[in-house]
């Protein structure tokens, strides 16, 4: 007798598993009905839950009614909560009091999502009748001719990875194209062959400030009186094919001899008059002439490309380069830049005697002998132009490694862990490195390439670095220039 009770519970264990795993693991099937539905369509069937704390919940056997007459139902422990189910469609869609006859759909996984309570009661959203078919009223009108997809099978879920992906794609996306790297190159070397009529050798200079205009930057050059500096600016003003002018700075000037004043007169009333300022091309000529008053009017147009004039502000022109000179020599009659000032100048550039050989061809070709007319300079690029190089400087691609080589050698000049650091007093402000980082892509773009090398960073390191550094009283005394320290820099660092 025991032995077929015990043969009678397990036959009927052995069906209930059947039934189980043909209810669990049978994939949703859709009605004949939802073949006309519209795509990409689920109803809005919105609601909010008040019970917070509940989960994801599997069916085992603990949950089915063992009973003569078998049912497999979802278990639902109240009636205001909502089910979701991860087959057959969105896992945010929202149901309520739904319920499975045995014979009709079942799904792999039931989820019963947190949420706040609802707004309005919601309905079945498929009845079965006994017959077997679908009513087209046991439809909400929101789900009437649309379909019922499943959710996609590849979802990038991992917030690292959509970042990774995204600084790839932005990545190649943005670097430049060999097309535009060849047409910036060539306007360059242009630009080069148009300034070699007037400036015999002083290659560094030249590419100097062509490159502080593919930075969108200021440059100041420094040398001993009569080696061009002033002419050197004013041919490479006149081939970018850019608005010049040139204020030459005195003792006596005042800010608004620069930026403009606002003035009145019995028939106009008060009306502002623009100042040199607004061109795209200003050369300050022996900056350092002027009080630091006047020096410091340049300040808010050097880095906001805005001057304010009495109680209006007004836009510069784009591009907006200031091209400074400066006597190192005098000490009567000459003021120091502010600090402020000289970190918003992206180079500084030391221009040196010429080579005797080019010496000689200055001799008979130079401005004492010839007017600047005579030597028929053309303008061989626009504004336009130049702006689109600057673009193309902004896509040049650079390394990781190559930016951490970068925060290393600026880092240096703050930790003082080197030989010579005692010659620093303060160091590089981030100024630094953003410049270190925008002037190697300009190199790299004049080299013809649209990447970074370590020998990039270090070509324009000392122009970026020289002014920045402020040294102490002992390096005037011993003779220690800033590039020798800067030279030692980076000797310390090395390339990851």
């Amino acid at each position: 007798m025991a032995n077929n009770e015990e043969k009678a519970l397990k036959d009927r264990l052995s069906k209930l598993e059947k039934k189980y795993k043909e209810s669990v693991f049978t994939k949703p099937k859709v009605p004949e009905v939802a073949n006309n539905f519209e795509k990409n369509s689920f109803p809005d069937v919105g609601g909010e839950m008040s019970e917070p704390g509940l989960r994801e919940k599997d069916l085992s056997f603990n949950d089915m009614n063992m009973s003569d007459k078998v049912e497999i139902k979802p278990i639902i422990e109240s009636p205001s909560r909502r089910l979701s189910f991860e087959e057959g469609g969105n896992t945010s869609k929202k149901l309520k009091n739904s319920s499975f006859e045995e014979g009709g759909n079942s799904f792999r996984k039931l989820k019963v999502p947190m949420g706040k309570p609802m707004k309005k009661p919601v309905r079945n959203i498929i009845q079965k009748p006994a017959g077997g078919e679908v009513l087209d009223n046991s439809l909400p009108k929101k789900l009437k001719n649309k379909p019922i997809f499943s959710k996609p099978l590849f979802r990038l879920n991992d917030k690292n990875i959509k970042n990774d992906v995204k600084q790839v794609f932005e990545e190649k996306v943005a670097r430049p194209s060999e097309q535009e790297i060849g047409n910036a190159l060539n306007d360059i070397n242009k630009m080069r062959k148009e300034v070699s009529k007037t400036i015999i050798g002083q290659e560094e200079i030249v590419d100097g400030l062509i490159m502080g205009l593919l930075c969108n930057a200021h440059v100041i050059v420094e040398g001993v009186p009569g080696i061009a500096k002033t002419l050197a600016i004013k041919t490479l003003a006149k081939v970018s094919g850019c608005d010049v002018k040139r204020v030459q700075f005195t003792v006596d000037m005042l800010p608004t001899d620069i930026i403009g004043i606002t003035s009145y007169t019995p028939q106009k009333g008060f009306e502002v008059i623009k100042g040199p300022i607004f061109t795209n091309f200003l050369i300050a000529d022996e900056i350092n002439r002027s009080p630091p008053k006047t020096q410091s009017a340049l300040i808010e147009g050097m880095q906001e490309r805005q001057v304010t004039i009495g109680k209006k502000t007004f836009m510069l022109p784009n591009p907006f380069f200031v091209m400074a000179t400066i006597n190192p020599i005098e000490n009567a009659g000459v003021y120091p830049l502010p600090e402020a000032q000289i970190d918003r100048f992206l180079f500084k550039l030391i221009m040196g005697y010429p080579k005797k050989e080019e010496e000689k061809r200055i001799m008979s070709s130079n401005i004492t002998l010839m007017d600047f007319e005579d030597f028929n300079l053309k303008p061989v690029v626009t504004p336009k132009k130049i702006l689109n190089m600057q673009e193309i400087v902004k896509k040049v691609y650079m390394d990781d490694n190559v930016k951490s080589y970068i925060l290393d050698i600026v880092a240096k000049t703050r930790d003082k862990d080197f030989e010579g650091a005692e010659y620093i007093t303060y160091g590089s402000s981030p100024r630094a490195s953003i410049g270190i980082f925008i002037a190697s892509k300009a190199k790299a773009l004049m080299q013809g390439r649209g990447y970074v090398l370590p020998e990039d960073v270090k070509e324009v390191v000392f122009s970026v670095l020289r002014h920045r550094l402020i040294l102490s009283y002992k390096t005037t005394i011993q003779k220690i220039s800033a590039d020798s320290i800067i030279q030692k820099i980076l000797d310390s660092v090395r390339v990851s």
